[in-house]
């Protein structure tokens, strides 16, 4: 090998070495990169501990405050045909997870075995969700708790336990959940919620695709101050009852 040929192949290694110091992160901006990341992950775990604890002071408030109320609806529930006060299904949580899921009865004892008559009325023609304006099997008093979702307050203790929170995507049934496409199956990145974006916007009358846009909307950019916003705009929904049937 010529010394002409070895200088090259030296001069060759020197400007790799040099690329690659160059391209090589410096300690200085290692430890900054590393900083960000802890902060970022430090505001992450205190944004969901602050929710959780938001969630579980204004579930045990609003059960406390309700429970004379709630205890009414239970009377005339038990009243109207002597069946169960609390109707409970099985439903699905963040990233698939099945948990018991109470409601106030507001249907007939056999609403579930009933439902195959009245597929062709589903207003949700996607048929993934089940939907019925002016359903025959819903009861009086099912009648006025639906329409201002008096029938959704069991679900403060579903809060409670954590399997829920104030606001998410609303849970759904394991046989929706198994029609859902690989889109659909973005609203399971959360915890479900007693309140969400489109509860607030139309409940019912707004069609399965855009609640999945809604609901993944909201998992992008969920935080406590929307929360809050969401918390507050479903006081004014509940009163309108707009979509509730």
């Amino acid at each position: 090998m010529t010394d002409t040929t070895s200088a090259r192949r030296r001069q060759q290694l020197e400007d790799i070495d040099r690329l690659l110091a160059r391209l090589a992160p410096s300690p200085w901006a290692s430890a900054a990169a590393s900083a960000r990341r802890a902060r970022l992950a430090f505001r992450l775990v205190l944004g969901k501990w602050l929710r959780r604890a938001v969630d579980f002071a204004g579930a045990g408030a609003a059960l406390l405050l309700l429970g004379p109320l709630m205890a009414v609806v239970a009377l005339l529930i038990k009243a109207t045909d002597g069946g169960p006060v609390l109707f409970w299904q099985t439903r699905v949580g963040r990233h698939g997870r099945e948990f018991r899921f109470p409601k106030f009865r507001s249907m007939v004892v056999d609403a579930e075995a009933l439902q195959k008559q009245l597929d062709a009325a589903n207003v949700h023609g996607d048929g993934i969700t089940f939907k019925v304006k002016r359903d025959p099997r819903i009861t009086w008093i099912g009648r006025l708790i639906r329409k201002t979702s008096i029938d959704e307050l069991p679900q403060l203790w579903s809060v409670l336990r954590g399997d829920m929170a104030l606001v998410g995507p609303r849970p759904a049934l394991p046989r929706e959940v198994s029609r859902y496409s690989l889109e659909d199956r973005r609203r399971l990145d959360a915890v479900p919620g007693i309140t969400c974006i489109w509860q607030v916007s139309g409940r019912s009358d707004i069609p399965f695709p855009q609640q999945v846009d809604m609901d993944v909307e909201y998992i992008e950019r969920q935080s406590l101050w929307l929360d809050l916003k969401l918390l507050a705009r479903t006081i004014p929904a509940v009163v309108l009852g707009r979509g509730a049937y």
